[in-house]
């Protein structure tokens, strides 16, 4: 028995002097864990069986979420690649981390979760999809793709040298994963960030998973043939439909002769999920080879599994792919957290979280100060069973591209567990409104609607609070 299942064991009024010599002559603070942070790209709760996907089974996930705690209403700040990623790594929203877009270089030199971990002694590594341009700071190792990365005999930039590598990306970041963790100094706690590019478009599934699906029709969502009657101009001038913007390279196949219209729709839809799901399948494969050999190695017991992906992703939901929006499926990221004989099994919780949060958690876990700059909280208490009374009642969204890829327009909001408030500006000035215990596929802008005057005015008052809180000043 490890010492800290002793104390957790022992009984409460067990005095010191009862206790065995080499327990005594430790401290009573808990073994500092190691942490595993899995993250992979676009990966949406929607396929993701935990979450109870309709169209795909994650075993290995699953068995991660069976094993810890799994959070219903965990969502990202700022839905696209670099700005999620520089959220995640500074605890801060994207107007004080500096990258708002994904043009724009994470500046290495400010404070970052794994430099305050590896200054209290951790040992730190990052292995895969970095995509922040600069220079990875903070980690005694780090072997990464460059920019967005290859599927398939990928390049990796290992301590600055870029050597090309054969095989499938997702099981190459796993094996360096394994590599690291066999290699590490075995006498200090870790911290692995084992990043993947998949399922990122374009959706190219290895070998083993090409023909996953091939005789099956993947059911479309509710929504696919949202016409957008009651929203802003935003959701009509994207351009990220399955329609119209998924291209030929995307299916990879030139499009049937015959087919147009809806049908065309239709015949394109399947061949994009197809492909996203048999990527998420390997994911899921990869996610499970690295928790067995956690397993296998006696390491599970005292380390902090992390999965997560940099923000959400449509599926076909409102005739869609890609993310940017507010909108739910855009917004929600899957957040599954196991440690064993700390996190009960099982659990599940539905605080409103955010990826700001992350930092502060493992910092906390840690026993390590939370510099005052880091503008989310800790979920410690929440992944303890605890339910403090100050927990935040709203989450604060920001998306800042455009003009850029898919035309989606810059807009800020805020969502509660019952609403959500939308304002797009700039270009256009129109705001929505969604009630979403009577709208949850957000079909209908409830805005212009007088029965809803009061609850917009306390709304516009929580998202100038939520600004004021974290400093936004430009908008």
């Amino acid at each position: 028995m490890n010492r800290r299942k002793f104390i957790k064991n022992s009984s409460a009024g067990l005095a010191l002097a009862s206790l065995p010599a080499w327990l005594t002559a430790c401290s009573f603070t808990e073994e500092r864990p190691n942490i595993i942070f899995i993250m992979s790209d676009d990966h949406a709760t929607q396929a993701i069986s935990a979450y109870g996907s309709k169209i795909n089974k994650t075993p290995n996930i699953d068995r991660l979420a069976k094993e810890g705690m799994i959070f219903k209403n965990c969502f990202c700040t700022n839905s696209i690649c670099s700005p999620s990623r520089a959220a995640i790594l500074t605890g801060k929203f994207s107007h004080k981390n500096g990258v708002m877009d994904n043009k724009q270089s994470f500046d290495g030199s400010q404070m970052t979760y794994p430099k305050l971990l590896r200054e209290n002694g951790y040992q730190t590594a990052m292995i895969g999809k970095w995509h922040l341009k600069s220079e990875p700071t903070g980690f005694d190792y780090y072997s990464i793709l460059p920019g967005q990365g290859d599927y398939f005999d990928p390049e990796f930039i290992e301590m600055g040298e870029t050597n090309k590598h054969k095989g499938y990306v997702t099981d190459l970041i796993t094996d360096k994963s394994i590599e690291w963790l066999k290699n590490r100094d075995k006498e200090k706690p870790f911290l692995l960030i084992s990043q993947h590019k998949a399922p990122h478009r374009k959706w190219f599934p290895d070998e083993k998973h090409a023909k996953l699906y091939e005789n099956e029709t993947i059911s479309e969502p509710e929504t696919f043939n949202d016409d957008y009657s009651t929203r802003s101009d935003a959701a009509r001038l994207q351009e990220m439909t399955i329609a119209k913007h998924l291209t030929v390279a995307d299916v990879k196949k030139p499009y049937p002769d015959g087919l147009s219209g809806q049908s065309l729709k239709e015949w394109k839809y399947q061949r994009y999920i197809k492909d996203y799901l048999r990527c998420v399948a390997s994911l899921d494969d990869n996610v499970g080879r690295l928790i067995n050999y956690l397993d296998e190695t006696g390491l599970r017991e005292n380390t902090i599994i992390i999965y997560t992906s940099d923000q959400g992703f449509f599926l076909g939901e409102h005739g869609w792919f890609d993310k940017r929006f507010m909108y739910e499926e855009s917004l929600r990221m899957p957040f599954i957290v196991s440690y064993p004989g700390i996190i009960e099994k099982g659990s599940e919780n539905e605080n409103l979280v955010q990826n700001i949060d992350f930092a502060e958690t493992l910092l906390d876990f840690a026993n390590i100060e939370i510099p005052a700059s880091m503008q989310g909280k800790s979920l410690r208490k929440l992944l303890t069973g605890k339910n403090p009374d100050d927990w935040r009642d709203a989450v604060y969204y920001h998306y800042y591209a455009f003009p850029a890829s898919h035309s989606v327009r810059k807009h800020y909001g805020i969502r509660t567990k019952r609403y959500k408030l939308i304002h797009f500006y700039e270009d256009l000035d129109q705001w929505e409104l969604f009630d979403l215990d009577n709208d949850p596929n957000e079909l209908n802008n409830l805005y212009n609607d007088k029965s809803y005057a009061n609850v917009i005015s306390v709304l516009k008052t929580q998202l100038a609070d939520l600004q004021k809180q974290y400093e936004v000043d430009k908008y």
